[in-house]
């Protein structure tokens, strides 16, 4: 009840008037059953923006660090992302990806709508990096088409540790359905999660027009914040 009273009273209406979202290939997301949309991740916004223009319903599988946030504002986020159905998934330690995977699989198991960011974590640059191949493993698993999507604009409304969105022009873009029936009963075998992952990324890739980096989002993060952290505190010499 409340995902409906956002998406057409409280929020939908404010996100259509301030960013005046331009949608593309909006008949290319089934009518109905289940699929997965898989798009580019450039913004906190991306979470709101993708929902609200869509004609259905579409659950994400979100971050469990919105969901256990402290102060007042960690529990209004924890409200707001549970109210409006989406599914808090911890992304921590080795069987992560797996919770991951089961949750995903019992939203398409109701013919519903799967949102899924295959970079696993937001672009702090502006490009697309590498895919993780969990995305590959429902949509083999469930046997499911995916829609690739592209966010575009977002990065320049609301980049990393912007709070208020900055006024820009988004293009909210989706692609024709990519199905994998050719692979079925295949996905326990890497080289073929790989392969679908790949495909699902030069997809989002095409539509986005970014600058591909093929490395995890969340290492490049790494290596970069060690980088930034020896500039600033530089070891002794030794000796």
């Amino acid at each position: 009840m409340f995902y409906y009273l956002l998406k057409h009273v409280l929020l939908g209406p404010l996100l259509r008037l301030v960013f005046r979202p331009r949608i593309e290939g909006l008949e290319n997301v089934p009518a109905s059953g289940p699929a997965i949309v898989a798009g580019n991740h450039l913004s906190f916004s991306d979470h709101f923006l993708m929902p609200a223009m869509l004609k259905r319903r579409i659950t994400f599988l979100a971050k469990a660090e919105y969901f256990t946030g402290p102060g007042l504002k960690g529990r209004l986020t924890a409200f707001f992302f549970r109210s409006a159905g989406q599914i808090p998934v911890d992304r921590s330690g080795k069987d992560a990806g797996q919770a991951a995977i089961r949750e995903g699989l019992g939203v398409l198991s109701r013919d519903e709508l799967l949102g899924i960011y295959p970079e696993g974590t937001r672009s702090h640059d502006g490009r697309l990096y590498k895919g993780k191949v969990g995305v590959a493993v429902m949509a083999l698993r469930a046997g499911v088409p995916v829609v690739p999507c592209a966010m575009i604009g977002t990065f320049e409304a609301q980049p990393p540790g912007k709070v208020i969105p900055n006024i820009h022009p988004v293009v909210i873009r989706f692609g024709k359905p990519l199905e994998f029936s050719r692979y079925a009963g295949m996905e326990s075998e890497k080289a073929i999660l790989r392969a679908v992952t790949d495909e699902i990324m030069y997809a989002i890739l095409s539509l986005s027009e970014q600058e591909y980096v093929d490395q995890y989002a969340a290492v490049v993060k790494a290596e970069q914040a060690a980088e930034k952290k020896e500039r600033r505190f530089p070891r002794a010499p030794l000796g």
